[in-house]
């Protein structure tokens, strides 16, 4: 990969940035020493212009205090100190509010990615890509907890997203910064953020990259977090098909409601006009009342959500759209026609 200038072998960040590394941490204080040394080592070596975001997301084992005092010893670093444990995404959004360059680079801080990586992500983005997400095809973790799991998940996301990637929760992933600029992250959505850059329009590629077995601490990652991350990616399917005509889901449902509710009425009456049988006493009735009621109120639903559709994009300025590129003639050429 070209790059503009060559790094001197010092803790400095030139003045013309072209990297953030982003990374979240949470009680990896035995970590974060070797990390930043790997990364700087590895950024200079390649003539990379850099600078090291570090997010402590709540550190209680002393890692929000190493990186107070690292912070105030490299030139490279600057430490996000969050005020308690907000999570993952949380942290990744702080990192990327504070990046200051082009081009982000995010990786976790237990060392099991490796930072050699990075300067492939990056070339692999010149390539013309919007966002390369690491793929850590010889994953060194526990099979039963961790590989089933995250193979099955991974699987289901590609499906119900759009978007095929081998492994959706590989943290070691290069963005152009504009991508992810006004991107609001909740929940788990870190994990979706190839799919939501989907949705964005972004062009997505996906590259193997190393995997090391954890060398200090333990996992922060468990089972738990299955259903929170079902959750998001509900809401992920949604946003993709439905964000900017949210009647189109809500009103459907509430058709085929309706519908099917007056048709059984229609046969309710019918069978009480017309064959002289009580219907009072019936279930068919009740599901018949339900149904025409939850068709209306699905309808209710939907025009709601559509006023706080057009509410979410005109008060942030947002357009339903977004423009990658846009190509005219040089002014000369225009005078001269």
């Amino acid at each position: 990969m070209k790059t503009e200038f060559q790094l001197p072998a010092t803790n400095c960040v030139p003045l013309s940035l072209q990297v953030s590394v982003v990374i979240p941490v949470y009680n990896e204080v035995e970590s974060v020493p070797h990390l930043l040394e790997a990364i700087a080592q590895t950024l200079q070596t390649a003539g990379i212009s850099y600078e090291i975001v570090a997010v402590d997301d709540g550190s209680t084992d002393g890692t929000t205090l190493l990186l107070k005092r690292l912070a105030q010893e490299r030139l490279d670093l600057r430490a996000v100190l969050l005020r308690r444990n907000y999570g993952q995404t949380a942290a990744m959004s702080a990192g990327f509010h504070n990046a200051k360059a082009p081009i982000i680079v995010t990786l976790d801080g237990d060392l099991q990615n490796d930072p050699t990586d990075i300067p492939k992500l990056l070339a692999k983005l010149e390539e013309g890509y919007d966002l390369v997400s690491g793929w850590r095809k010889n994953r060194q973790d526990a099979a039963l907890t961790r590989l089933l799991p995250s193979k099955l998940a991974n699987g289901l996301i590609s499906k119900v997203t759009g978007v095929a990637l081998h492994d959706y929760g590989c943290s070691l992933k290069a963005y152009r910064a504009e991508l992810v600029a006004d991107m609001n992250l909740y929940g788990e959505l870190h994990r979706f953020l190839p799919a939501l850059a989907f949705i964005e329009g972004a062009k997505i590629a996906e590259l193997p990259v190393s995997h090391h077995a954890r060398q200090f601490g333990a996992s922060k990652y468990g089972l738990s977090r299955t259903f929170r991350v079902l959750m998001d990616l509900m809401t992920i399917y949604f946003m993709k098909r439905f964000l900017t005509r949210p009647m189109h889901a809500f009103g459907w449902f509430g058709l085929v409601s309706t519908l099917v509710g007056l048709g059984l009425g229609l046969h309710l009456t019918y069978v009480k006009l017309f064959l002289g049988e009580p219907i009072g006493q019936r279930p068919l009735l009740t599901l018949a009342v339900l149904l025409v009621l939850a068709g209306l109120e699905l309808f209710c639903f939907g025009l709601l959500a559509e006023l706080l559709m057009r509410t979410y994009h005109e008060s942030q300025g947002r357009q339903i759209y977004r423009v990658r590129e846009v190509v005219e003639s040089p002014p000369n050429a225009q005078a001269e026609s």
